[in-house]
């Protein structure tokens, strides 16, 4: 009972990320790898905040969240806005990107160190029991955030205006300039939702374990990989990828080792890219410039 209650911690945190992810890709049509360094901010603002200013903690979750924000719209204004201005090539956005990746997290690492860090300041127990498995509150809080979280903003991409807006800019983005609608507008609220979400990922996953400057990589490939396997643009297909990831990973750790929990990510996605590219919900990674 105890690996499915792990593969529900672990599907559910990776749901998150997938969705900051894809919410943005879905928007600007390349991968914005800088997110891992968004949900690395999001866990040491809180630290940066606690601790520094004695603030309490709900207040630093939303502050840290605000930054994060305001940093992964910057990344929209000041870079990826100005390359769109300059018709730059599709492989350049990604280039910037993982730039971009790497002086986040090096500021991260230059401010923090590269210590490991804790923000859960919690007595450590055992959790509550439930048919033989241990969750802990935090464990259950944070399932409880991550689904709303999920639902709420797939409620709000289908039914609020705003979310029809970035849907139509997601699949055209020149029409919707010509019929008032301004892309560039609606991309850097996109980008402000996506780097909410991730912050609020980072958070959460901090709060459980420990956190290093680079803890936030393996989580979005990890969420990237669901995306991918789902199907880019499909709820349905990112919650099965999802799925998928975490059951494989905890399979591997459990009957293998834990050193097995990525190879099997991977060899997993090589084998969707191979088999079936299109993912479960049968959509192809489109290459075009936003």
């Amino acid at each position: 009972m105890q690996i499915i209650i792990n593969i529900l911690l672990s599907w559910q945190l990776y749901l998150l990320v997938g969705l900051s992810f894809s919410l943005i890709y879905y928007t600007i049509k390349f991968f914005h790898i800088a997110n891992a360094a968004i949900i690395t901010l999001g866990a040491y603002m809180v630290l940066f905040f606690t601790n520094k200013f004695s603030i309490p903690f709900p207040v630093s979750i939303a502050l840290s969240i605000s930054v994060a924000i305001l940093v992964g719209m910057g990344c929209e204004i000041f870079i990826y806005r100005q390359m769109r201005k300059r018709n730059v090539p599709s492989l350049a956005y990604l280039i910037a990107s993982i730039g971009l990746y790497v002086v986040l997290q090096n500021f991260i690492s230059l401010f923090f160190g590269d210590d490991t860090n804790i923000i859960n300041t919690a007595e450590v127990t055992v959790g509550n029991q439930i048919f033989g498995a241990y969750i802990t509150t935090i464990q259950m809080i944070t399932v409880v955030i991550s689904i709303t979280l999920f639902i709420g903003v797939n409620l709000f991409l289908q039914y609020a205006a705003t979310g029809k807006s970035i849907r139509a800019v997601a699949s055209n983005p020149e029409l919707c300039n010509i019929y008032g609608i301004s892309s560039n507008k609606i991309v850097l609220i996109a980008f402000g939702i996506g780097s909410a979400l991730a912050a609020t990922a980072g958070i959460l996953s901090a709060m459980d374990t420990n956190m290093i400057p680079t803890f936030g990589f393996n989580l979005l490939l990890y969420g990237v990989v669901a995306m991918i396997i789902g199907g880019v643009g499909s709820t349905r297909g990112l919650i099965a990828g999802a799925l998928l990831v975490a059951i494989v990973q905890h399979l591997a750790a459990y009957y293998l080792d834990t050193k097995w929990m990525d190879a099997v990510t991977y060899i997993i996605l090589i084998l969707f890219l191979i088999w079936k590219p299109l993912g479960f919900s049968g959509k192809w990674l489109k290459k075009v410039e936003v």
